[in-house]
């Protein structure tokens, strides 16, 4: 069996899975398309949670942004699991425990203030609409692959699929849905990783081989880091960024990861304030098989890639890999237009090495090199390894399944926020109080429709790889809605006023300096500034900048609700009953 039959066979199994279940648990209430009808074990919905919180930025691009940044791509996995600890601790139980949909509903009755409501939906939809740019890239990527055709023909039968099974499942459908991606995810993930890291260390934990030995009896990372150098880069185990960026980034995608939506939505669909508990602790369990794997998946997928099209002595005829001798991997790829290869000095083979390294220029002048003629997009890495590795054909139809589940999973949470925001939250809550729940229903249904077709239009040129647009929706989550979670839960003395000032200047704050380097609705070229670490405030980039935000956030808050009224006795009453547990 072909491995094109092989892939359509398991990916489709996978598709008739998902939309089987979406029918099975289609919502038939308002209850049951925003949380599930509160009834969802705490296994499964840490289960649940995991597949929602494992995008495509943790399955297809964070281990392609380690492959190509080394060491500096370490901050990804310390602020997105750290992020998830200060989520299980600090806000989701007591987030259940005030038993709200969504998160402006708490915002709006915690600061008995429907401005404050109104303000905190937007700030949900700018941050998850742009998270869902990052899974529309995704699913580009893994549905290119295995349509084997164009990325934007990928993108466009990727939207349909989360249309079918979000749009009329709803949390209930969503919830069962991502369980068995979760499932089909981390197989995915780990059983290439494992054939991968005993072919390249002999070690089948990807884990331990990451710190293994290669054929040649070089440990693997100090291998990666003569080649790097021998072609012109920088060392794979240095930082090559700022302390202070690094920093900021880490610190941005913690907070910024605890006030994401989507996720905390998740915690609403449980019975219990303990089941919360319990939910959040296998939550980290089902993520640490992933994140535990993605440093390995990133070094040896990138040492495959070299070692494929530089198979010899660097600047040997042979140490160049012809082009006419390319593995049909490569090809396949090339169709997507996300690899590719330009042959600057006419010598029909793929010269690969770092161009703009000064003091490499001799070396490449002495071999005729005129230019890096290989392109690859780091968003690949993931899918193309087991290609590479040349693994057997139903290792590389698991891995697209995978990464299609890893798309599909968050991008239907995502959506499932943006649309409870606006038919619960605005509709109902501000514009139409008494709608009926079949309206209700309804509008959530077309307000995800909606938000399908716009992630999918901006999806066509996101402004960077899937992680780097991911990092920028948790920098938006950061400087929003974690500041006002943290102080509605944690202070009494915070009021409606002091909230509505800090979301406004923290979320201001952080789109105004995203626009300036990334340009309005990140079209390229109306960007104030270059997106390059010389240009930035500060060595602060884009993707830190959530983290100025929230500080920006806390001080207004303090010092706007500081200047008026505290909040009225029983809003101060309810913001201790929250913290104290109902035995007391």
């Amino acid at each position: 069996m072909g491995l094109t039959l092989t892939t359509y066979l398991i990916v489709g199994a996978t598709f008739a899975l998902y939309i089987g279940i979406a029918i099975w648990a289609k919502a038939g209430s308002t209850g049951e398309f925003y949380v599930a009808g509160k009834g969802v074990n705490p296994i499964a919905n840490g289960m649940a949670t995991a597949a929602d919180w494992m995008s495509a930025a943790s399955f297809i691009s964070m281990a392609g942004l380690i492959a190509f940044l080394g060491y500096d791509a370490s901050v990804y996995l310390m602020g997105w699991t750290g992020g998830y600890v200060l989520l299980a601790l600090l806000l989701a139980p007591y987030l259940r425990k005030f038993g709200k949909f969504t998160v402006p509903e708490f915002i709006g009755d915690r600061f008995y203030s429907k401005p404050a409501r109104v303000i905190a939906v937007v700030a949900l939809i700018v941050a998850s609409v742009t998270y869902v740019i990052g899974q529309m890239r995704g699913i580009g990527v893994a549905f290119s692959r295995f349509l084997e055709t164009s990325y934007e023909i990928g993108l466009l039968s990727g939207m349909a699929i989360v249309f079918i099974y979000a749009v009329f499942g709803g949390m209930k459908g969503i919830t069962y849905t991502q369980i068995a991606q979760y499932c089909v995810m981390i197989f995915a993930y780990t059983i290439p990783a494992v054939f991968i890291s005993l072919a390249i260390t002999g070690n089948p934990l990807p884990q331990l081989g990451l710190g293994g030995t290669v054929a040649d009896g070089t440990f693997l990372l100090e291998r990666l880091d003569n080649i790097l150098v021998d072609l012109g880069f920088s060392q794979y185990t240095i930082m090559k960024g700022t302390t202070l960026n690094m920093f900021f980034l880490t610190m941005s995608l913690m907070i910024g990861t605890a006030g994401l939506p989507h996720v905390i939505i998740r915690f609403f669909t449980v019975p219990r304030v303990r089941d919360a508990r319990l939910s959040a602790g296998w939550t980290l369990i089902f993520i640490a098989i992933l994140y535990t794997t993605a440093p390995a998946v990133g070094a040896m997928s990138f040492y495959n890639l070299i070692n494929t099209v530089q198979p010899g002595e660097i600047g040997a005829e042979e140490g160049n890999l012809a082009y006419e001798d390319v593995p049909e991997w490569f090809s396949r790829w090339e169709e997507t237009g996300l690899l590719g290869f330009e042959d600057k000095n006419d010598d029909g083979r793929i010269q690969y090495y770092n161009a703009d390294n000064e003091d490499f220029a001799p070396t490449a002048e002495e071999y005729g090199w005129e230019g890096n003629e290989l392109s690859v997009d780091r968003d690949i890495m993931v899918m193309a390894n087991p290609e590479i590795a040349q693994l057997p054909a139903w290792v590389i139809a698991l891995t697209v399944a995978g990464g299609l589940a890893a798309a599909l999973s968050t991008a239907a949470g995502l959506l499932m926020a943006i649309s409870s925001a606006i038919s619960h939250d605005l509709i109902k809550g501000v514009i139409n109080p008494g709608i009926s729940e079949k309206g209700e229903l309804l509008s959530a249904r077309i307000a995800m429709a909606g938000a399908i077709v716009v992630a999918g239009y901006l999806g066509l040129n996101p402004p960077g790889f899937a992680a780097q647009v991911v990092a920028l929706a948790f920098g938006l989550a950061a400087s929003s809605l974690f500041p006002v979670l943290m102080l509605g839960i944690f202070s009494r003395r915070m009021n409606s006023a002091g909230a509505m000032a800090g979301m406004i200047t923290g979320l201001s704050f952080t789109l105004i300096y995203v626009f300036v380097y990334k340009g309005w609705f990140f079209v390229p070229g109306t960007n104030m500034l270059p997106d390059t670490p010389e240009f930035w405030v500060m060595g602060i980039g884009p993707q830190s900048i959530g983290a100025v935000g929230a500080i920006i956030n806390v001080f207004f808050a303090l010092l706007v609700s500081r200047m008026t009224a505290p909040p009225p006795k029983e809003i101060q009453e309810l913001v201790e009953s929250i913290r104290v547990p109902r035995a007391s």
